[in-house]
């Protein structure tokens, strides 16, 4: 019988809300600084910073969007549960990096874009929203789920931006928190068990990989890391084998070795 997989972690709506806004407000200010020779530089694959600055302000405007659509018909239950948005992405990418360079032609004032995103988001998602289904990319979703998502989308690119660019770009420590343990418990969903122990300290610790399942004392296999590397293996942006090797990353035991379970996002 496969490992029983554990109960989705539940997230507070209004300290969501708050850090998507505060992980934005950091971003606003980031690229209100950028001079035309780094909005010119490389930014992301083949985006400019220009490119990877008006793909942040999507963070924000696709919640405004889904919110502006009916409610989707079909039930209480959404299509997409929030651990399975992760595995959403890699075959949304081609249409996401379309609408990214549209966006950046259209828009080329990135402070007066930010502006509006911001104003947007806020009057369509007022403090205390109704948690309500909302047809997003990756299907029908809770709007507090898809908020979660929120924080991965700004702190991933907010690091993007930062090695692109060498700004020194501040994280909400909500922000970083709920982008840690998503990633970290879509790490649990997709390879359930209790044999390896994942450390990502301060903000997430799980269980995964079938086997002995570990009860007591130290955990025979155990990984640990910090929440920025964490986040970059799992998204691409580090390799395994180079972030054990730097010692960015720890890991005893003959079964914690998670580099066939990474990336978990395309």
């Amino acid at each position: 019988m496969p490992p029983a997989k554990k109960r989705p972690r539940a997230y507070d709506l209004a300290r969501t809300r708050t850090a998507v806004l505060a992980q934005f407000a950091h971003v606003r200010e980031a690229v209100r600084v950028l001079t035309p020779e780094q909005l010119a530089l490389p930014g992301l694959g083949e985006w400019t910073v220009r490119e990877l600055a008006a793909h942040l302000t999507m963070a924000l405007g696709g919640v405004s969007r889904a919110v502006e659509l009916p409610v989707p018909a079909g039930g209480p239950k959404p299509e997409t549960a929030l651990l399975e948005w992760p595995f959403s992405t890699a075959r949304r990418a081609a249409g996401i990096a379309d609408f990214t360079r549209e966006l950046a032609a259209e828009r080329p004032d990135l402070d007066a874009l930010c502006a509006e995103t911001e104003a947007r988001f806020t009057e369509r998602v007022p403090a205390g929203f109704d948690d309500r289904l909302v047809t997003a990319g990756a299907g029908t979703m809770r709007l507090g789920d898809f908020l979660v998502t929120r924080t991965v989308e700004l702190v991933v690119h907010t690091d993007d931006l930062h090695r692109a660019t060498g700004l020194d770009i501040p994280y909400d420590r909500q922000a970083l928190a709920a982008c840690t343990r998503l990633l970290a418990d879509a790490l649990a969903d997709k390879a359930p068990g209790g044999s390896v122990e994942v450390r990502v300290p301060p903000f997430a610790v799980v269980q995964c990989i079938g086997g002995p399942k570990h009860t007591r004392g130290t955990p025979p296999n155990v990984v640990e890391t910090d929440p920025l590397t964490w986040i970059r293996l799992a998204t691409g942006r580090a390799r395994w084998t180079e972030a054990v090797e730097a010692a960015q990353v720890s890991a005893s035991g003959e079964r914690a070795d998670l580099a066939p379970l990474l990336p978990l996002m395309g």
